[in-house]
C-alpha cells in the first residue's frame, strides 16, 4: 500500500525500534522517566527554550498553551484554517472556554496589521484579547512556511499590546528545512512552542510543549488533568530522542518527492489547480472529469491512498514511508486514470 493521506501513517524502523526496546524507564509522573528527562532537555535545548513537557498528541500540547495564556471568556486570535481551531474538536471552547477570533489570510497564513485590527479594545462588552496562534507549516494551507519577517512583527504587535503568542509548529522542522533558519531564531520569537514527533519525523507517538519553566511547570498540571500524565513513557520518548537526531536532516527529500507530484499533476488534463509546493504537502483541485470521491476510489483500486479536503480537494502528503519507487507508481497511476 502507498499512503499519501499524511505524515503521521509512518511506522518506526528498526533502528528507531532498537532504541526503543533498550530504553531507561521510571514513572513520568514522578519525573523520574531518565529518557523522558533526556528528551525534553534535548528539545528545550534546541529551540533555546528553558523546559519542555512530552505529551501524547500536538493538540494536547496545543490545548494546554491555550489553558495557559488565556482565562474563561478571553479571545484567541488565529486564522480560520489553524489546526487549533478546525482540527482539535473545538477543544478551545469546551476545555479554556475561550471565544476565537477567526482571521483569513492566504496559504492560511495571518500577519501583524490584520491582528492588529482585530484586538479588541478594553470594553466589558466584548471578549478580552489574550493570545495570538499561528501554525508553521500550515497545514490546509498546502504546508506554506510563513516568513521569518512576518512572525517577528507579529511578535511585535504581541509584545506592545501584552498578548501571548503561540507556534503550532507541528511540521516546524520542515519549514526550516526549507528556509535554513534556526530554531533558536524562530523559538525566540513564542512564548510557547508545540513541536510534533509523529509527523515528519517519524516516531510512533509524541509531541513536545516548550517554554519558560514556569509554564512548564504550571502545564505539567494541565496535562494531569487532561489525562495526559503517562508513566513509563520512556519506550516512546526513545523514539522522539532518535527522530531529532536522525530525521531531521533528510525532510528535504519528502519536499523534492512532493514537488516532483506537483509537476505531474499539473499535465494531468482532470487537475484544475495545483497549490505552490513549499514542503511535503500537496494540496490540489480537480476539475469536472471526477469527483473527489471517484478520484480517491480510482486511486484505491491501485492501492494508493490519499485524503480528501472537501469538494474537489485533495491532499498527498509525502514522508519517509514514501520512496521514490513509490513515486514512481503514484505518476504511473496518476498518467493512467482516465474520466
Amino acid at each position: 500500500m502507498i499512503d499519501l493521506r499524511s505524515d503521521t501513517v509512518t511506522r518506526p524502523s528498526k533502528a528507531m525500534l532498537e532504541a526503543m526496546f533498550s530504553a531507561k524507564v521510571g514513572d513520568d509522573v514522578f519525573q523520574d522517566d531518565p529518557t523522558v528527562n533526556t528528551l525534553e532537555e534535548k528539545a528545550a535545548a534546541m529551540l533555546g527554550k528553558e523546559a519542555a513537557i512530552f505529551c501524547p498528541s500536538g493538540t494536547m500540547t496545543n490545548q494546554i498553551a491555550v489553558n495557559l495564556h488565556t482565562r474563561p471568556g478571553d479571545e484567541v486570535i488565529c486564522h480560520r484554517n489553524s489546526h487549533v481551531y478546525y482540527y482539535e474538536g473545538g477543544a478551545m471552547m469546551r476545555i479554556s472556554g475561550v471565544s476565537v477570533c477567526l482571521l483569513d489570510g492566504e496559504r492560511g497564513q495571518i500577519d501583524a496589521s490584520g491582528i492588529a485590527a482585530h484586538i479588541n479594545p478594553d470594553d466589558v462588552h466584548r471578549p478580552a484579547t489574550a493570545l495570538v496562534e499561528v501554525e508553521n507549516t500550515m497545514n490546509k494551507g498546502g504546508g506554506s512556511v510563513y516568513a521569518y519577517s512576518n512572525l517577528a512583527a507579529i511578535a511585535k504587535v504581541c509584545k506592545a499590546n501584552n498578548l501571548r503568542f503561540h507556534l503550532d509548529g507541528a511540521r516546524l522542522f520542515n519549514a526550516l528545512a526549507e528556509t535554513g533558519e534556526s530554531a533558536l531564531q524562530y523559538s525566540a520569537l513564542f512564548d510557547t512552542v508545540s513541536i510534533c514527533l509523529s509527523k515528519g519525523l517519524g516516531a510512533p507517538v509524541g509531541s513536545l510543549l516548550l517554554g519558560d519553566k514556569t509554564l512548564v511547570r504550571r502545564a505539567r498540571r494541565v496535562r494531569k488533568v487532561m489525562g495526559g500524565g503517562m508513566r513509563q513513557a520512556g519506550y516512546l520518548a526513545a523514539a522522539g530522542i532518535f527522530a531529532l537526531e536522525n530525521n531531521i536532516s533528510r525532510l528535504k527529500e519528502d519536499h523534492t518527492r512532493a514537488r516532483y507530484l506537483a509537476s505531474v499533476l499539473e499535465k494531468m488534463p482532470y487537475i484544475e489547480q495545483v497549490l505552490p509546493v513549499e514542503t511535503n504537502i500537496l494540496i490540489f483541485k480537480l476539475g469536472q472529469q471526477f469527483t473527489e470521491t471517484e478520484f480517491l476510489s480510482r486511486l484505491k483500486e491501485k492501492d494508493i491512498h490519499a485524503l480528501s479536503l472537501g469538494p474537489q480537494s485533495i491532499r498527498f502528503v509525502t514522508h519517509l514511508d514514501f520512496t521514490d519507487s513509490m513515486l514512481m507508481k503514484v505518476e504511473e497511476a496518476l498518467y493512467s486514470l482516465k474520466p
